[in-house]
């Protein structure tokens, strides 16, 4: 029981020295790759880059502690940190406080969810993603986790659209109006870096060589070239008008912001109050969060085109009596010298500080990162925010526990190492959970992460609790040797590393096992790709159509003529191509018989008769059928009795144990009769021929060619009869 609940304890059976530093190396290696990936996915989930290392020092030490795979690391990853970013965009402008917030709730919901789902032995819930869903979607995110870091890839700055197609081209644009070819020549330099030595020896860092070698560089040369003016020092009334204009614009904005959230708080306090007389006030307040969210709906298109005009400005700098002027190219005045750099604004979500207004002559940089670790303090969750990101939560744990589970399997196969799926969400709910206590957003398993760990020989989990001690020391004591990494290279390893997520071949051999499948794949790939960012519509709509297939098979699975083929072997008559006996029709059904497709067998039975005039008896080859419930019980009695009413003979061979016990308690099996039951197809057929022709004026000979009739034994060698379910019958009807 101990073991159950500390799993680790299992860690130091027979662990000594040496198997503490292959887990201290491997640990240590883990960190080198995690240290920068975590600051790049945070950014691809929307918040500040030093949050990706708040995400990276606790989860992956409880998710092993926790959990059942010795060998998996956890921390942020490429499709829950897009999905993190693409669920919250609605509800508060990435990067900002709430939004922050938001993304700590988040990550504390779906640690519930998963925690609670191990627990109650539930994650075979899983399987309602089916592999087709999941490989459409992946397809597309590593598509639009890799489009999305172009604008940072370039050196451009555009607002996000209302589908991720409609940023592209933006950026697009904007990357052919002015592209900051130094940022430029990072990124590729990094992913020249990263490609080239993973080809040289996979077991290089390679991340931690790009970020590095770049950081320095970046360090070298003066990469990032940032001033702070006054307004006063930009002569360009128009631009001057615009900032101003902005600042309105964007002070309404928040102002609006401010009411919606006092206006949702004071309906959460209602509704813990739960006094029905307070209904009228509830409404007041929905109307006003209604009428904050439209009139804020406005307010943003007016910034976007503000944004967009102001950082389209390129200005250029001259010093006049050592204080920096900037005017807009081409407008400077005759005789004056000015300076080559290329200025442009640095305007974001928030107003404009007149007094200082940041304009860039450089590239963009990750810049200060707070020293020190986060506060442990309590995410504020309650019932309303809970339930507002549960969809979402729901998803991300699905998909989280999807990825997690397929690396831990995998690695499991070649240590031989023993798996529970459900520990495994125990681990992976508890590191969401405690994680949120220190400013972590979702994490989950990373493939690239792991294959890293594996690699390095990692013998238990302890080698995550080394990964987490590396990263504190970094909170701790190395923050500003990271302040000149350049975005550009936090964008190429984004981009490197869902390159693997790619997965062409997971469309052709879906499509080769079912065209269906490979169908709902495309589906939701496409559905995926179009209303990206709103990420949920693609998955749901996969989810959906797998499910509608597979109730539609419930309802029609496969009903069968058997007929003998070449091996003496009864087999399908229409698939073989094999000619059937036009006296006894053998049925085979394949599947539960439950009340979706009860009335299904009845049709092809009915088909059957219609097809076969001189039809003496049917037999129902009940070999398929692993289930029968009360419909399908009552649709089989149905079915006996019309058949024998119309003067065939009606029997079942083959029947598992399953089935006889619900017709022995619903007293089906003595309508149906015991000796019209038969162990097996051979019997039944036998004992049928000589029926049709011990009661009918259908002699032997006439049916040479039958298929069935190779069963039947001749006269002169017909074997002694031997005891066994079959009775013997004195009718045929």
């Amino acid at each position: 029981m101990i073991r159950k609940i500390f799993p680790f304890l299992g860690w130091f059976e027979e662990y000594d020295i040496g198997k503490f530093k292959i887990d201290f190396i491997a640990g240590l290696t883990v960190a080198l790759v995690l240290i920068p990936q975590s600051m790049a996915y945070a950014q691809l989930a929307g918040l500040p880059a030093y949050y990706g290392l708040y995400a990276a020092f606790l989860p992956p030490m409880v998710a092993a502690l926790f959990g059942s795979s010795r060998q998996l690391a956890t921390g942020p990853v490429a499709i829950v940190s897009l999905m993190n970013a693409a669920s919250l965009e609605p509800l508060a402008t990435a990067g900002s406080a709430g939004f922050i917030a938001y993304s700590i709730v988040l990550a504390l919901t779906v640690g519930i969810f998963q925690f609670l789902l191990g627990v109650l032995r539930l994650g075979l819930v899983v399987n309602f993603l089916s592999h087709p869903v999941v490989n459409g979607f992946t397809n597309a995110g590593a598509i639009i986790i890799a489009t999305s870091q172009l604008s940072k890839f370039f050196g451009v700055y555009v607002d996000a659209a209302h589908h991720n197609y409609e940023t592209l081209v933006r950026v697009c644009q904007a990357a052919l109006e002015y592209t900051h070819i130094p940022t430029l020549l990072f990124g590729i330099s990094a992913v020249v870096i990263m490609a080239g030595l993973k080809k040289i020896n996979p077991r290089i860092p390679n991340v931690l060589v790009a970020v590095a070698t770049t950081t320095i560089i970046s360090w070298l040369i003066g990469f990032n070239n940032d001033v702070h003016v006054s307004l006063s020092n930009i002569h360009s009334p128009a631009v001057v008008e615009k900032i101003i204009e902005f600042n309105r614009v964007t002070g309404q904005h928040m102002e609006l912001v401010e009411q919606r959230k006092n206006a949702t708080l004071k309906v959460d306090e209602i509704h813990q109050k739960d006094h029905i007389k307070l209904d009228e006030e509830i409404l007041r307040q929905l109307n006003i969060v209604n009428v904050a969210n439209y009139r804020i709906d406005l307010l943003k298109e007016q910034e976007h085109e503000l944004r967009t005009a102001l950082r389209a400005v390129k200005f250029s700098e001259i010093l006049q009596n050592d204080k920096q002027i900037f005017y807009e190219q081409g407008h400077v005045p005759e005789g004056i010298t000015a300076d080559k750099t290329t200025w442009r604004l640095k305007v974001g979500n928030n107003q404009l500080n007149t007094e200082s207004i940041l304009l860039t002559g450089g590239g963009a940089v990750v810049g200060t990162i707070p020293k020190g670790l986060p506060q442990f303090t309590m995410p504020h969750l309650t019932i309303h925010s809970f339930l507002q990101l549960l969809p979402t939560a729901i998803i991300i744990s699905l998909l989280g526990f999807m990825e997690a589970v397929a690396i831990a399997k995998a690695m499991a196969s070649k240590s031989g190492q023993k798996l529970d799926p459900n520990q495994e969400l125990i681990g992976q709910g508890l590191a969401n959970i405690l994680g949120s206590f220190t400013s972590s957003y979702s994490v989950s398993g990373s493939f690239s992460r792991s294959a890293v760990n594996f690699q390095a020989g990692a013998v238990s989990g302890l080698s995550s609790v080394v990964t987490s001690i590396v990263v504190v020391a970094t909170l701790l004591f190395f923050t500003p040797l990271l302040y000149h990494l350049p975005q550009a290279v936090l964008a190429a390893v984004i981009m490197m590393a869902v390159i693997g997520l790619v997965n062409i071949r997971g469309f052709m051999h879906a499509w080769t096992a079912q065209w269906y499948d490979g169908a709902i794949s495309i589906i939701t790939f496409l559905v995926t790709l179009y209303f990206a960012p709103h990420l949920d519509k693609g998955i749901e709509l996969g989810v959906v159509l797998s499910l509608l297939v597979f109730f539609y098979k419930a309802m029609r699975p496969t009903v069968v003529t058997l007929s003998m083929n070449s091996e003496k072997v009864l087999a399908s008559s229409e698939y073989y191509g094999l000619q059937g006996c036009q006296h006894i029709s053998v049925i085979r059904f394949d599947g539960p018989l439950f009340f979706t497709n009860a009335s299904y067998l009845d049709e092809q039975v009915t088909r059957y008769r219609t097809d076969l005039p001189n039809l003496r008896y049917i037999l129902l080859d009940a070999r398929g059928i692993n289930d029968m419930d009360a419909s399908g019980e009552e649709a089989l009695r149905m079915l006996c009795e019309r058949v024998r009413s119309g003067h065939l003979g009606f029997a079942i061979c083959g029947a598992k144990f399953q089935m006889l016990k619900v017709m022995e308690r619903t007293g089906l099996l003595d309508v149906v009769g015991k000796e019209w039951m038969y162990p097996d197809s051979k019997a039944a057929v036998i004992a049928l021929t000589k029926k049709v022709h011990d009661d009918s004026s259908v002699p032997l000979e006439a049916c040479e060619n039958c298929p069935l009739q190779q069963y039947v034994p001749r006269p002169e060698e017909e074997p002694k009869k031997k005891k066994g379910f079959a009775g013997k019958s004195k009718s045929g009807a």
